[in-house]
């Protein structure tokens, strides 16, 4: 698992920033082997716990997105389905599924890149995620959407 310790003083952006550039990572991944390129980490406590990339064609399994990995992994590292203390990094904005799945899991903090304005949660509203959840969005969005643009540009192309 992987820390990162920000000083005093730092920006707070930065650890967002830092944070989503691993999700990036993730989301490659996922561009690579030719799917939908969404990332995501969970991390608790500095500590990274969790980390997934869409596996939808690879395992053929429609509700194997980004999250629903992360969550997972997150559950097994801390011993326990509540990351109540966790912040979910995620390169795009959650559908209604994964926003769903993070209400069960009690997220503390959700930090999404780019929106989507066809399948994001907020299409339906915010009151899919749990009441304590703390959100915050267009961290690194304009990177996070061009691999989705460069994405769908290679299929149709």
């Amino acid at each position: 698992m992987s820390f990162y310790n920000f000083s005093e003083g730092e920006d707070p952006g930065a650890e967002d920033e830092h944070y989503m550039r691993l999700a990036l990572h993730e989301a490659q991944k996922a561009f690579d082997a030719e799917e939908i390129p969404i990332g995501a980490i969970v991390v608790c406590k500095g500590r990274i716990v969790g980390r997934g990339y869409n596996l939808t064609e690879q395992l053929n399994d429609v509700t194997a997105h980004a999250e629903m990995q992360a969550f997972t992994a997150a559950s097994q590292t801390l011993g326990g389905k509540y990351l109540k203390e966790c912040t979910l990094y995620v390169t795009i904005e959650p559908c209604v599924m994964c926003a769903g799945a993070s209400y069960w899991t009690q997220i503390g903090r959700m930090v999404y890149g780019a929106n989507e304005p066809k399948r994001g949660f907020t299409t339906k509203g915010a009151s899919l995620l749990h009441p304590k959840t703390v959100v915050k969005s267009g961290v690194l969005a304009e990177e996070c959407g061009a691999l989705m643009k460069k994405f769908f540009e290679n299929k149709r192309g």
